[in-house]
């Protein structure tokens, strides 16, 4: 007995259809993208008021501040989906 599955031709789907269902299979990759627009504004604003500090070296830690805050965001939903399918599943057949 095997399970059918639907077939679904990815090639008809819009933009934001891809996005809403990209969101519902991953949202912490939406939440990862957000933090990196955040970082990213964050450090246009600040770069007015950098100081002494040279243009490569802040654009360098900036991107270091924009990766960091991705890879936790990704970081954090793999370690939830993994609680969520392993350790609660468990007490769920107990």
């Amino acid at each position: 007995m095997s399970k059918t599955q639907q077939i679904f031709d990815y090639n008809e789907e819009s933009q934001a259809e891809k996005l809403a269902r990209k969101s519902k299979d991953s949202p912490f990759m939406i939440i990862g993208i957000l933090g990196l627009i955040g970082v990213c504004g964050f450090g246009a604003y600040k770069y007015k008021n950098r100081g002494n500090m040279s243009t490569s070296v802040f654009l360098m830690q900036l991107r270091v501040a924009a990766q960091g805050t991705v890879v936790s965001a990704l970081t954090i939903g793999l370690a939830y989906t993994l609680v969520k399918d392993h350790l609660l599943k468990e007490k769920k057949e107990n």
